[in-house]
């Protein structure tokens, strides 16, 4: 049953104890209420023991008899009284009233003084706290007032700091000592200190709390300027409540104003080019999900000119502490001119500058793709066509590379006029080029293809303010063959498009494994050829020229032979060509000159400077193409003593009229040194008359395909006759090469022409046996 509220006034309590009598003991408030008033029982020094009883259903039997209404707590002194406090709901009010009555109520006891449980606390304590008089000056300073202020208590004692009155919220001071400053929080309460009404003020160092606050919002000054002033635009993204935040650069990179981009996330996915879009969702996914570290990546965005931007986006998601993410955070880069800088890179990578046409390195990859597809069908065929640009060094040579280049781009869109939509036509360099015929039925696709190319070549180009016709020399090779690399099959196409060539040019020719045979005998003799030089394997045969007029040796034309290890004598009609086309010509022909030219002077020392004999050499299209041409014979002449008039250069009609302007002023030259000139295999090219009168030449010789048919009755002769009647009419000497019989060499004689050679007269001969035939003198 409980007590009735009399019965707790009348309670004794002891002679030194406080009894706090609360309605739930339990409750936070009480909690609060109890410790400050136990604090406060410890300080005052007058009990020795504070006692908390609960006294819940008590109270609750005194509302429910109508003794007691609202008194919620009770105080008991040592005598027993007890006083009602009210609501314990603000501690400090609990504790102002237990000094109250206690002032009132409690009788003091003998013990010792009161301050001295009170400064044991105090002394300890590691923040300052000072009692300060009403009249603001110190009363008391514990040690670590002294660390503070730097000056010993017994200093302190009578200072007047200035330190406000005690209110609700701490507050925050500047202690500054020899030019240190100390932040403090200063806490204040009023009470008695020795019989007098003092503030007991505790000061807490929050210097380095201060620092961080302090730090703490220059940075965020910092990142609000850096935000503002960076070049790349700035985003956070607040996931719970999906908004974003977009810096202004941000929206100024994508050219729109501070108010014109709201923060919902589709101001920035509706953005996105379309075909990024599902990239870039699923790269942010990806993140937010925990799948990837950083957020990082390349896509396109709408800008409001409609143009399309190149963005590098880069983010961080901040996770709680289960490791969702609850916001994101990054920056956007305008990376528009390093992708078009890329972009031309690879362009450049994989297309030829000139023409724009896909270059080597594309066109292999492309056809690495299509034997690809060739090796998992079976029905899948292609073709490679490889196209050499017929007489296109004659438009370098007489307009100039800058012509040269014009062609080839018009050459260019030619090509991809004559094919599919779904072929590659690429530019492997100089006037090369290839196409990559993909998915074909059979051979004759590919072939219509090489003819209709061939037909668009037919029609006039202007280069320079001139017509200028062309051809080309094409190359098939088909995928049939069975091949595994692209570089294969190219060698195979290039290898067919120079028997095409050889044929004449202006065709096509389809590849057969015979070429690849073929091809490698060359290779292997291109080999041989370039040690052969090395091992003077090299040697110069000569062949006797007649006078027909007296039907004695009038001169001999030097020919280059090769003495083969294992093949024996190698005819020049299979190294010549080969030797032209390597480059292979220029030492040979440097060879066969100087060394003719010392054998013509060994002769004239043998048979007297009387005698009118000459030495022919041949002069090709690569030695006429050097720059100092003229030099290297005059060298020649000078090193071996020869007179220059002894010394026949002859030149092929094809070379001459391929460049006609640098020739006839490099033939000036020559004979301005005192070289003779011959036009060798004459009626087998395109000669113009008007181009041959201005040549210096005093010979023209008769090619052995217009002699061999002359008969014994003097049939077949016509075209024979015919340029002797040329050659006559330009003041020239007219020789006729490939005489075989005496029939042919006695019609020569009544068509009026000056000389002959051939095998009716004798072979090519070593040197030793052509010296043995001279000296013998014999006549025809």
């Amino acid at each position: 049953m409980p007590r009735p509220l009399a019965d707790f006034q009348s309670t004794a309590a002891g002679p030194s104890a406080l009894r706090l009598f609360v309605c739930g003991a339990q409750s936070a408030g009480a909690r609060r209420a109890a410790e400050q008033v136990a604090r406060f029982s410890e300080a005052d020094g007058r009990f020795e023991a504070f006692e908390l009883v609960d006294v819940q259903d008590e109270i609750a039997a005194a509302r429910a008899a109508g003794v007691l209404a609202t008194p919620l707590l009770v105080v008991q002194t040592a005598e027993g009284e007890g006083r009602v406090l009210g609501d314990f709901a603000d501690p400090a009010a609990v504790l102002e009233l237990v000094r109250a009555s206690c002032r009132e109520v409690a009788v003091p006891v003998e013990r010792p003084a009161p301050e001295a449980h009170l400064l044991r606390l105090i002394e300890r304590e590691s923040d300052a706290v000072l009692m300060v008089g009403l009249d603001g000056r110190v009363r008391y300073a514990n040690p670590s007032a002294e660390r503070l202020f730097g000056i010993s208590a017994r200093e302190l004692t009578g200072h007047w700091l200035g330190l406000p009155r005690p209110g609700e919220d701490p507050t925050v001071l500047d202690v500054v000592r020899e030019g240190a400053r100390t932040v403090v929080q200063l806490h204040a309460l009023d009470t008695h200190w020795r019989g007098e009404g003092v503030m007991l003020a505790s000061l807490r160092n929050v210097t380095r709390h201060a620092d961080a606050e302090a730090l703490l919002r220059i940075s965020e000054e910092r990142y609000a300027l850096a935000a503002r002033a960076a070049n790349d635009g700035l985003w956070d993204w607040d996931l719970l409540d999906d908004r974003l935040y977009f810096s202004p650069r941000w929206k100024t990179m994508l050219g729109f104003e501070e108010a014109e981009i709201g923060s919902a996330p589709t101001e920035w996915f509706e953005r996105v080019h379309p075909e990024d879009l599902d990239r870039v969702r699923q790269s942010v996914s990806a993140h937010v999900e925990g799948s990837t570290v950083h957020f990082e990546i390349e896509y396109r965005m709408l800008h409001k000119n409609g143009s399309w931007r190149w963005v590098l986006c880069r983010g961080l998601a901040v996770r709680n502490e289960q490791g969702r993410a609850t916001r994101m955070a990054g920056s956007q880069a305008d990376v528009t001119h390093r992708k078009l800088a890329e972009e031309q890179l690879a362009h450049r990578a994989f297309y030829d500058p000139l023409t724009n046409l896909p270059n080597r390195a594309l066109f292999l990859d492309r056809l690495r793709q299509a034997l690809r597809r060739a090796s998992r069908r079976k029905d899948y065929l292609f073709a490679v066509l490889f196209l050499d640009v017929d007489r296109f060094k004659l438009v370098n040579d007489s307009l100039g590379h800058m012509a040269g280049d014009r062609l080839l781009v018009m050459i260019a869109r030619r090509f991809e006029l004559s094919l599919r939509p779904g072929d590659t036509v690429a530019r492997l360099g100089g006037d090369e080029f290839t196409v990559l015929l993909d998915d074909i039925r059979d051979v004759t696709d590919a072939t219509r293809v090489a003819d209709r190319i061939q037909r668009e070549l037919e029609m006039p180009f202007n280069v320079g303010g001139q017509e200028f016709f062309t051809s080309a020399s094409i190359g098939i090779a088909l995928s049939a063959t069975g091949y595994e690399r692209p570089e294969d099959i190219l060698r195979d196409a290039d290898t067919a498009m120079y028997k095409a060539k050889s044929q004449g040019k202006a065709r096509h020719a389809m590849f057969d494994t015979g070429m690849h045979e073929r091809a490698v005998v060359l290779l292997r003799m291109e080999a041989d050829l370039r040690r052969a030089i090395e091992r003077s394997e090299l040697r110069v045969h000569y062949q006797p020229i007649v006078s027909l007029s007296t039907g004695r040796i009038a001169g001999v034309e030097a020919l280059a032979r090769w003495q083969h290890p294992t093949r024996g004598l190698v005819s020049p009609a299979e190294f010549i060509p080969m030797a032209e086309e390597t480059g292979l010509i220029l030492p040979i022909g440097r060879w066969v000159l100087a060394e003719a030219c010392r054998q013509m002077v060994l002769w004239r020392d043998a048979f007297g400077v009387s005698y009118p004999l000459e030495v022919a050499v041949n002069l090709s299209g690569r030695q006429l193409a050097l720059p100092d041409v003229v030099g290297e014979i005059r060298e020649a002449l000078r090193d071996t003593g020869l007179e220059p008039g002894r010394l026949r250069l002859e030149i092929t009609e094809s070379v001459v009229m391929e460049r006609p302007e640098m020739v006839s002023h490099m033939l000036q030259e020559l004979r301005t040194l005192g070289v003779k000139l011959s036009i060798d295999d004459f009626g087998t090219g395109y000669s113009s008359l008007a181009y041959l009168q201005r040549f210096p030449a005093d010979t023209l010789k008769i090619d052995r395909s217009f002699v061999s048919p002359m008969g014994v009755r003097g049939e077949n002769s016509e075209i024979a006759r015919t340029i002797v009647t040329i050659g006559h009419n330009l003041g020239m000497r007219v020789v006729a090469e490939g005489v075989e019989t005496a029939e042919q060499m006695e019609q020569l004689r009544g068509l009026s022409c000056e000389g002959a050679q051939g095998y009716f007269i004798s072979r090519p001969l070593t040197s030793e046996d052509a010296g043995t035939l001279i000296g013998a003198r014999p006549s025809w």
